[in-house]
C-alpha cells in the first residue's frame, strides 16, 4: 500500500466518530429493517459506499494527473498536500467539538447530493442486500469534509488508479466503526457522544494533518523562518 493510501486508511479509522455521525442513521436501519443476516446487509452497504469513494478518487486522481502532464506537477502536488492536510486539521477540530469551519467545505457538495438524494430515498426501507448496496452507492456521495480532504490526497497521487486506491483505503478504514454502528447502533451512538471519545479522536486527526504538513519539503523551515521574522 502506498504512503498516501496508508495515511488515508488511518484517517478513515480515526475519523470513525465523524462517519458514525454522517452515516449512523442509515446503517442503523440496516439492522432493523432488512431481512436476513444483518452482517450481510452491512457488507453490501459498505461495498457500495467504498465503490463510490473509489470512483470519486479515480476522478480526482485523473484531474491531478493533468497537472503532471502540464509540467507543473511539483508545485501542484505540494499545494494539494498542503490543502488536504489543512482540511484534515479542521476536520479533527470539528470532530473534537472545537470548531465548525469544516462544514463550509461540506457545503460545496450539497448541490450534487440534492441530485442523488432522491435515488437514496428510493432504497428505503432497506429490506434486501440489493437495496443495501444501492444505499451504499448513493450515501457514498453525501457531503463529508473528511472525504473531501481524501479527494485532495487522491488528486496529489497523480493518477486515476492511485486516486481510486487512496479512497478505497479510506473507505476500508471507516468500515469497522460503521459496521459496529449498524450492529450495536444505540450503544455506539452513546459512546460517540462521550466528550473524551470525540476529543481524543479529533486530536488524533489533527495530529495526522500536522504530521502530513511536516512531511512537506521545505515547509517546516519556511514556517520557522516566518516566526523568526515576526519575532
Amino acid at each position: 500500500m502506498s504512503a498516501l493510501a496508508t495515511a488515508a486508511f488511518a484517517a478513515g479509522l480515526l475519523g470513525g466518530v465523524h462517519c458514525v455521525g454522517m452515516c449512523g442513521g442509515i446503517v442503523g436501519t440496516l439492522a432493523l429493517e432488512a431481512r436476513g443476516p444483518a452482517l450481510g446487509r452491512q457488507a453490501a452497504y459498505n461495498l457500495g459506499r467504498v465503490a463510490s469513494y473509489s470512483a470519486a478518487g479515480a476522478v480526482a486522481g485523473f484531474v491531478g494527473s493533468l497537472a503532471y502532464a502540464g509540467g507543473a506537477w511539483i508545485g501542484a502536488q505540494m499545494t494539494l498536500f498542503l490543502v488536504a492536510n489543512v482540511v484534515m486539521i479542521f476536520l479533527g477540530l470539528y470532530v473534537a467539538g472545537w470548531g465548525r469551519a469544516v462544514l463550509r467545505v461540506e457545503a460545496a457538495g450539497r448541490p450534487l447530493w440534492r441530485r442523488i438524494e432522491p435515488f437514496a430515498r428510493r432504497m428505503l426501507p432497506v429490506d434486501s442486500n440489493a437495496k443495501a448496496l444501492g444505499a451504499g452507492l448513493a450515501w457514498g456521495w453525501i457531503p463529508c469534509g473528511l472525504v473531501y480532504s481524501m479527494l485532495v490526497l487522491a488528486a496529489a497521487s497523480g493518477s486515476a488508479a492511485q486516486g481510486a486506491l487512496v479512497l478505497a483505503a479510506f473507505g476500508l478504514g471507516t468500515m469497522p466503526n460503521l459496521i459496529a454502528a449498524g450492529l450495536a447502533a444505540q450503544r455506539l451512538v452513546a459512546v460517540r457522544r462521550t466528550p473524551w471519545v470525540r476529543r481524543t479522536a479529533g486530536a488524533l486527526i489533527v495530529a495526522l494533518g500536522v504530521a502530513g504538513l511536516a512531511r512537506l519539503p521545505g515547509l517546516p523551515d519556511a514556517l520557522a523562518a516566518g516566526w523568526r521574522c515576526i519575532a
